[in-house]
């Protein structure tokens, strides 16, 4: 297990209008844009990701019965579901800027895990509404990587943090990805997205950074593990769970905005997509790394 045991200590008495805390100096930064958009597919996409890889990201993530859980960027719930089945007994907090995720969030663990206990919040990830030390534990998934500042991001969630308080971190790095068959036009069409978020503030080669984002944000007992996904025609369920459903989905997606930002021509997008598709067929594999840090407010 990750997280260390609860130690109790009086709640806030409320979360619904807890008292702001004090300003961050200077202005929260400019919103990346969200370079997979909000789309039904995508929201789908998430599902499938966070379903098809629960095992591999959520593994050794468990807290205790009554310890209060923030979930920040919860978006459409697919990991909320997650973080509920694997902590019954855990209070969560699930935050995100926009109200129409937060529905789908709703719905999402309403369908999943009837009767969850959890509460949520719209708020803006550098502005969170609740006090110092609110929180025993705090859960970031896939949301680092969109923004403009992960470091002030993280020194935020510090802050709710109790003292002996858990952050959990999880993160992709799209620079972990090889294949066969290999293809240039894939790798191409795979740059041309980290380029894309780039350009929209976002980072999606942040997994490698997590140690040393976590150590200039003031965490303590840091510890990051690479968790590898690997498919092949021996591992259906991740073959087409990951590779056909969330991988190739995630780049086709961007095929509109490569083109009109003059990355490539249509030809040799096209080409790229099909050799990511071939990588899911029979004889094709796929390797890719997210990783997952722990770390502690002391």
């Amino acid at each position: 297990m990750d997280q260390p045991t609860h130690t109790p200590h009086p709640p806030p008495s409320t979360i619904a209008t807890p008292p702001a805390p004090a300003p961050t100096p200077g202005p929260a930064p400019a919103p990346a844009s969200y370079v997979h958009g909000y789309s039904g597919q995508e929201a789908k996409r998430l599902g499938d990701q966070a379903d098809t890889l629960a095992a591999l990201l959520h593994a050794g993530t468990a807290y205790p019965a009554g310890s209060r859980v923030l979930e920040v960027g919860c978006g459409v719930g697919a990991q909320t579901v997650h973080l509920v089945a694997g902590s019954p007994g855990a209070r969560i907090v699930a935050v995100d800027h926009s109200a129409a995720s937060l529905a789908q969030a709703r719905e999402r663990v309403r369908g999943q895990a009837p009767g969850a206990a959890v509460e949520w919040c719209r708020a803006d990830l550098f502005d969170l509404p609740f006090p110092d030390a609110s929180f025993d534990h705090v859960f970031v998934c896939f949301v680092l990587e969109h923004l403009r500042a992960p470091q002030r991001a993280l020194a935020g969630l510090r802050r709710v943090l109790r003292p002996g308080g858990t952050l959990t971190v999880i993160e992709g790095d799209h620079g972990s990805a090889f294949f066969h068959p290999d293809g240039a036009a894939a790798r191409a069409a795979i740059g041309h997205l980290v380029s894309l978020q780039a350009a929209g503030g976002g980072n999606a080669l942040l997994g490698r950074a997590l140690q040393p984002l976590l150590t200039a944000a003031g965490y303590a007992g840091i510890t990051v593990h690479p968790r590898t996904v690997y498919a092949d025609a021996t591992r259906p369920p991740l073959m087409a769970g990951f590779t056909r459903n969330t991988f190739i989905p995630m780049v086709a997606a961007v095929r509109d905005e490569a083109l009109t930002s003059g990355l490539t021509t249509a030809a040799d997008w096209d080409r790229g997509l099909t050799e990511l598709h071939r990588t899911a067929e029979p004889g094709g594999t796929f390797h890719y790394t997210f990783f997952k840090a722990t770390a502690v407010r002391e």
